[in-house]
């Protein structure tokens, strides 16, 4: 992994927010390409944010990105554009938890914190046989505890580095490989038959189910989109015009209903198709997606709200995954359509 080993502290925690919601196979080219467009502190500081969230495209969990920019921007006002050493330093930059200051502190500089994350709480469960779930406040605070009476002070990023590697490839979730484990001689869970019952599981949050219909109203050569500015998810980036309903509803409620009236008014239209998204999973909700693709004559006035983009142009926009992956899954399939206005 390129960043395995890595000391400078502005890569150290580029790599771990993108690891905070991805996959290490995902997140190894997002780290690269934004380290290309990225490559220092100081670049990323005097970055846009339309620029930044382009760059992030895909990766989903956007509000990380917002917050390296934040941070950034703050590293070089408040701190002279030094990367701060010290941990509560870095715990007051915007996006930095406790997880992430250890993880700066003891990679990119060596001091005496303990990284807690999944991988290492799996271990220490297993290991002590700790039955409290890890993400109440007492049991946060027994690992968070535990973790830093084990780590070795004279050398923290190499054993913070070991801890964890040791739960993501020996110590797994569902299948630990205990027959190669060095641990296992001495592992209460092992020893007692607890491998598949530790850690305990936290209660799941509630998840909330949205239904998003998004319309892809062409004009031309043209599609109508606009910037997300409310205090909701994917603030920031662009979209379709979207009618959110709080259930289910096919095309032909859809274009009945009083959202759809009021946008499109008395302009002619032809409604083309509707695809349905793949179902996408946040942390506490389930997004339906819908697109339906609409045709309005070329001269169709400007919908009022909204940007009209030349479809060739729409790669420089950063659209929330679920829109970004119906882009890449139609690659510019609109454009096919223009003939048949």
């Amino acid at each position: 992994m390129p960043w395995r080993g890595e000391k400078d502290p502005y890569r150290v925690w580029l790599s771990e927010v993108i690891l905070q919601q991805t996959r290490v196979d995902q997140g190894w080219s997002y780290y690269l390409k934004f380290l290309k467009a990225y490559p220092d502190l100081s670049s990323l500081a005097q970055a846009r944010e339309e620029e930044a969230l382009l760059a992030w495209q895909g990766l989903g969990y956007y509000s990380r990105c917002r917050h390296l920019l934040e941070a950034a921007r703050m590293i070089a006002t408040r701190f002279g554009g030094k990367f701060p050493e010290r941990h509560e330093d870095l715990l007051s930059l915007p996006g930095v938890g406790a997880y992430t200051a250890a993880a700066i502190a003891s990679f990119a500089f060596g001091l005496p914190h303990a990284v807690v994350d999944g991988n290492v709480i799996r271990v220490l469960a297993r290991f002590f046989g700790i039955g409290m779930a890890p993400g109440t406040a007492e049991g946060k605070a027994a690992f968070a505890g535990l973790a830093d009476r084990l780590l070795d002070r004279k050398d923290p990023g190499m054993h913070n580095q070991a801890l964890m590697d040791l739960g993501a490839q020996v110590c797994s979730p569902r299948s630990p490989s205990c027959p190669h484990c060095p641990l296992q001689g001495r592992c209460i869970a092992y020893r007692s038959g607890q491998i598949k019952l530790l850690p305990t599981r936290d209660p799941g949050p509630r998840v909330t189910d949205r239904y998003f219909h998004y319309l892809v109203i062409q004009a031309g050569d043209s599609v109508y989109i606009r910037k997300r500015t409310s205090n909701d998810i994917w603030k920031h980036l662009y979209e379709f015009p979207l009618i959110e309903t709080k259930r289910p509803l096919g095309p032909e409620k859809l274009i009945r209903s009083r959202p759809f009236c009021d946008l499109l008014g008395n302009l002619d239209f032809r409604i083309w198709e509707t695809r349905k998204a793949p179902l996408q999973k946040l942390t506490h909700r389930r997004i339906h997606g819908s697109f339906t693709r609409i045709l309005v004559p070329e001269s169709s006035a400007r919908l009022e709200g909204f940007l009209r983009v030349p479809v060739t142009e729409l790669s420089r926009y950063a659209f929330p995954r679920l829109i970004f992956s119906f882009l890449q899954g139609n690659p510019l399939t609109l454009l096919g359509l223009m003939t048949g206005l």
